[in-house]
């Protein structure tokens, strides 16, 4: 198993993180037309949220954008590069996104992911996490913790 280490993204990690994050979700790309930019605002998001990084060799190979709200945390992005998928990076951002929220005094957690991406639906309700309901084209969740 490769190592990885995880810690909390700074201004210098917004391309980098950008293109992990571009390359997670290239593999939907031929498939929904529809998929928004998913790597807009990373810069304005390292400076105003909580953003964690988890690195290879000082290489960015996944990534998590946790908004904090007045009652929930709400997951705006998690990635990992397609080359590195495998390696539990998935599962420790996760858990570093439930520690934040803990950490926090918060007990819910929300998210949204594209209706055309089932598989990720499916990850998330292992995870324990639950659909809450669906608009256009998302899939709203939600786990309490």
């Amino acid at each position: 198993m490769t190592n990885f280490t995880m810690r909390r993204a700074e201004a210098r990690d917004s391309e980098p993180l950008s293109e992990c994050i571009d390359a997670a979700y290239s593999i939907y790309a031929s498939r929904i037309s529809d998929l928004p930019g998913v790597s807009e605002g990373i810069s304005q998001a390292i400076e105003k949220h909580r953003v964690w990084v988890a690195e290879i060799e000082r290489n960015i190979v996944g990534g998590i954008i946790l908004i904090a709200r007045d009652a929930f945390m709400l997951l705006e992005n998690v990635a990992v590069h397609p080359e590195r998928a495998g390696l539990g990076i998935g599962r420790a951002l996760m858990v570093r996104a439930e520690a934040d929220c803990s950490e926090l005094g918060l007990s819910e957690m929300r998210l949204s992911t594209h209706k055309d991406m089932p598989e990720n639906v499916g990850l998330y309700e292992h995870l324990g996490w639950r659909e809450t309901g669906r608009s256009e084209n998302k899939v709203h969740m939600s786990k309490n913790l």
